[in-house]
């Protein structure tokens, strides 16, 4: 599974954005690190979770906010507005929330089809509505034509924190279980080879779903959960390098457990890409202890989107927030953070 990534970070316009900065990898955190944490730093922010958890009267709320650029709006397995509400609800869910709310803005290109639109949010209302969550308000703008590809669109969400839940890399312990709960890359894959026009369409599609019912179920009935992270930009290998680093911990994974389809392994291997750093719309990172493992795979196993959960890998030693693989040929080495764009507007 494992190919070639160059993992030097890019020569770049010295004080430029570029297309690296967006990719979730080096770039992203470094980023987020020298402008907006630097600006911005409090209490609630200094997580760098998916979400933050804020306290209410009468318990904890987590908010989150994400913003949706997706090229092409329509692909294998969904389009651009369901994409932005399963990603809401899952950041929300990452921080052991239930989904309650959310706002969703707009920024539509001169000359976009109103019959797009009202397909797209159609769906929105859809997957909101079937997960118990209303699209309460927000915000449209429209740009000249050539200045945006369709639509942009920017939400945010809020959900009431279960009681007693609290998930966070600074709660992992040495000897820790890392599950994957479903196949890697089909998200990455479904979108590159349907905007290229390469052929796979037919045979892979995004993996894009809201895993509600599936988290919810794990948090009410596996205790002791430590973290849960969205393997979204940047895949399984930057989320793994992610908690490790805010963890001060080394996790270590099988590259023989990870899950994947064949299809997404076959068109991985002719694009020249490593799936683990492909992203992913339906897939959820678990740490937990290791005592929990089977009864949480078992939890994860009832729902159609988990039916494929393994174990890939463990928490070690204290470390310096590395993350290494085992590969198939039996050698380890370090799995670093992306640091070169693989292909951007993925999400």
């Amino acid at each position: 599974m494992k190919l070639p990534l160059g993992c030097n970070i890019p020569e770049m316009e010295k004080g430029k954005i570029t297309m690296a900065h967006g990719n979730g990898g080096v770039l992203t955190q470094r980023l987020i690190e020298e402008v907006f944490a630097a600006n911005f730093d409090n209490a609630y922010l200094s997580e760098l979770n998916d979400g933050a958890v804020l306290p209410w009267s009468n318990g904890n709320l987590a908010m989150t906010s994400d913003s949706f650029v997706v090229n092409p709006l329509f692909f294998p397995g969904g389009n651009i507005g369901e994409l932005a509400v399963n990603g809401i609800i899952n950041d929300l869910l990452c921080c052991g929330a239930v989904p309650m709310f959310m706002s969703a803005s707009f920024i539509i290109e001169e000359g976009f089809e109103i019959s797009k639109l009202n397909v797209i949010a159609s769906s929105m209302a859809k997957v909101a509505k079937d997960n118990g969550m209303y699209i309460v308000t927000g915000d449209t703008k429209v740009v000249e034509r050539g200045k945006c590809d369709g639509t942009y669109i920017s939400g945010c969400g809020i959900g009431n924190v279960l009681h007693g839940v609290s998930l966070s890399p600074k709660n992992i312990k040495c000897g820790d279980a890392v599950i994957v709960t479903a196949p890697i890359a089909e998200h990455g894959i479904s979108i590159l080879t349907s905007r290229e026009g390469l052929g796979f369409e037919g045979k892979i599609q995004s993996d894009t779903a809201s895993l509600k019912t599936m988290i919810t179920n794990l948090l009410f009935n596996v205790p002791d959960i430590r973290a849960i992270r969205d393997a979204t930009r940047g895949g399984v290998a930057t989320v793994l390098n992610e908690i490790a680093e805010a963890s001060d911990k080394t996790i270590i994974i099988d590259e023989e457990a990870v899950p994947i389809n064949k299809n997404a392994a076959a068109a991985a291997a002719l694009l020249g890409l490593d799936p683990l750093y492909v992203a992913n719309e339906g897939v959820m990172v678990i740490i937990l202890p290791m005592e929990r493992a089977a009864e949480a795979l078992s939890a994860l196993k009832r729902d159609r989107h988990g039916k494929d959960a393994a174990i890939v890998g463990e928490v070690m030693d204290d470390g310096e927030g590395e993350v290494y693989i085992k590969t198939i040929i039996g050698t380890e080495r370090i799995l670093p953070t992306l640091a070169n764009e693989q292909f951007p507007r993925i999400c």
